[in-house]
């Protein structure tokens, strides 16, 4: 089954495409990317890492293009009801007020029916002038029959069947499209394996031609393939990688080259995305140092190589700190490791542009929420995407020791997060959070913020005063979330996992709960406790300098590193120019 590739408009000179199809670019793949609050087309930090990597490649001027999917009905908006359950609704946008659509489409074959595929161009731009086209694949096209238009309507919706639909779309159909563009590229990244579907296409365009074969040779040049992808993995959680019945496959896709060859690179039970993709890239890498050394163990025989995450300097910067930066690092944003500097600015300054951070989550809250905190109380942040391995439960595992430690040196909590619509674990988990606030009434002040999205982000992990993290060891594969603290000032409290791993350095940048151990995790609420009783809540009440002494370390030894410019430049170099 080959996708049609017809363009509606044969001139390549629309919207803009052509001043992008002249260089070869790199093209990034990635079911979900977060552009703007106001564009839903992200569900958590896979997709809020992508944003980034686009924002640093556009600073960069790295000549990359993006494919996704237009997700129309967004993820979800989260409505928590009075008994602290989720209710999801769809979170509708409108593309053409954000891009403009591209007057090309190509046809995909899905259980046997033509589908059609359009699209929309948006471009993340750099304030220092650089640019990135973004498509995002649309399936809701007139010519569609009407199950087809919502092929691309909902992030991570509907059953296995839609979500084949929308993997072969975001694979093979961002294939097609950028090929119907006229897009000459380098090489293809996939973030995570939803969109391993177009390593398929690939052994299809670049097969050898039947006559040229020398009897029992494969078709199939798998080299050249291999030497076009790059393979990035997300998740050491059984979950996060997709397998497909191969009968359910076919039925959907058709005839997906030889079945056997096939079943030799995914899996030969079951269609493993993951597998296809590792199996069909040059370069795989893990998220984190420790990631993939777990990534090793999970998929031995690959050599995973490990680019620590990063996220955006000024992104992901509050306006506050960002005008501090500038006053003292000038070029902080191009080149954050600048950053290291961080030491030699004011403390007082520092720490005022904290309080304005605090004042501003501060003022959030209570237009959310109703609840005024007290901006002369630390603010402990906690913002995740509630499933059970991120065990946001872990500071309420002994309420009677919480409440004792706060009544001695008060504290205030502000949680938020979202579980996916089919996770009734996760769901449980934000139930039982809305519980230990109505039991900690009185005791310790406590808010969960609804509907966590990138504008609750910049405000929680600028204004809180210390970012907590407690993953399940070896599940957190990176974690980005203390890392944007860090270019706030705001140091991390953390199970050593993922990035925090690599980022703590004991009472400099921030503090561990427990060891790194992977058998530690029983311990790690009464460390937990330890550690908050008798190390950093007395050091924010006892010690001003000190306290800001670390804060001063996250910025310099995390932020100066922990950034997707430096993430890019690992890319660009390792994977892309190898």
């Amino acid at each position: 089954m080959n996708p049609l590739s017809t363009p509606h408009d044969m001139s390549l000179a629309f919207n803009g495409i052509d001043e992008f199809t002249h260089v070869p670019r790199v093209a990034y793949f990635s079911m979900e990317i977060a552009l703007a609050n106001e564009i839903p087309t992200y569900s958590g930090g896979l997709g809020v890492l992508a944003g980034d990597t686009l924002r640093s490649a556009a600073d960069m001027a790295l000549p990359m293009v993006a494919v996704t999917l237009v997700s129309r009905a967004g993820y979800f908006r989260q409505e928590i009801d009075a008994e602290g359950r989720q209710i999801e609704h769809p979170d509708m946008w409108e593309p053409s007020r954000h891009a403009s659509r591209l007057k090309a489409t190509v046809a995909l074959e899905l259980e046997g029916r033509e589908v059609w595929v359009g699209g929309w161009l948006y471009l993340v731009r750099s304030r220092m002038g650089g640019r990135v086209p973004v498509l995002l694949l649309d399936t809701d096209l007139p010519i569609n029959a009407a199950e087809d238009r919502e092929i691309t309507h909902y992030l991570y919706g509907g059953d296995e069947v839609y979500r084949i639909k929308q993997e072969i779309v975001l694979g093979v159909g961002g294939l097609a499209m950028l090929q119907a563009l006229g897009f000459n590229l380098l090489g293809y990244h996939m973030n995570e394996g939803h969109s391993a579907f177009l390593t398929l296409a690939l052994l299809r365009r670049y097969a050898h031609p039947a006559n040229d074969l020398r009897p029992g040779e494969s078709p199939y040049n798998l080299p050249r393939v291999r030497d076009l992808c790059t393979f990035t993995t997300h998740t050491p959680v059984e979950a996060g990688h997709d397998k497909f019945d191969y009968g359910l496959v076919q039925r959907i896709y058709g005839d997906l080259l030889d079945l056997g060859t096939v079943k030799l690179l995914a899996g030969e039970d079951r269609l493993n995305m993951t597998r296809l993709a590792l199996n069909l890239s040059e370069y795989i890498n893990g998220v984190a140092r420790r990631h993939a050394e777990t990534s090793r163990k999970l998929f031995p025989g690959y050599a995973v190589h490990a680019v620590t995450n990063g996220v955006h300097p000024s992104f992901w910067t509050s306006l506050h700190f960002g005008a501090l930066y500038d006053s003292h690092i000038p070029g902080w944003c191009h080149e954050p490791q600048l950053l290291a500097r961080a030491d030699r600015i004011d403390d007082a300054r520092l720490w005022e542009a904290h309080l304005h951070a605090k004042a501003d989550l501060i003022a959030k809250v209570r237009a959310l929420t109703g609840t005024t905190l007290d901006p002369e109380l630390p603010i402990l942040g906690f913002a995740r995407r509630m499933t059970a391995y991120k065990r946001p439960d872990l500071l309420f595992a002994d309420l009677a020791r919480l409440k004792a430690i706060a009544a001695k040196q008060p504290f205030q909590l502000v949680v938020a997060g979202k579980a996916h619509p089919h996770d009734a674990g996760g769901k449980r988990l934000i139930e039982q959070l809305h519980g230990y606030l109505r039991e900690l009434a009185g005791s310790v002040a406590m808010v969960f913020l609804p509907n966590y999205d990138l504008d609750l982000a910049h405000h929680m992990v600028a204004g809180a005063d210390v970012w907590l993290n407690t993953p399940l060891r070896p599940y957190e594969a990176s974690g980005t979330s203390g890392m944007k603290a860090a270019f706030n000032g705001v140091p991390q409290l953390s199970v050593l996992d993922g990035w925090w791993v690599e980022g703590c350095i004991e009472g400099v940048t921030g503090w561990a709960i427990g060891d790194d151990s992977p058998n530690a995790n029983g311990n790690d609420a009464a460390m937990l406790y330890d550690k908050l009783e008798q190390v950093v809540l007395p050091l924010w009440y006892g010690d001003r300098a000190g306290w800001v002494a670390v804060m001063k370390g996250a910025i310099s030894k995390n932020a100066a590193y922990f950034n997707s410019h430096r993430m890019m430049r690992r890319y660009a170099t390792e994977a892309y120019l190898r």
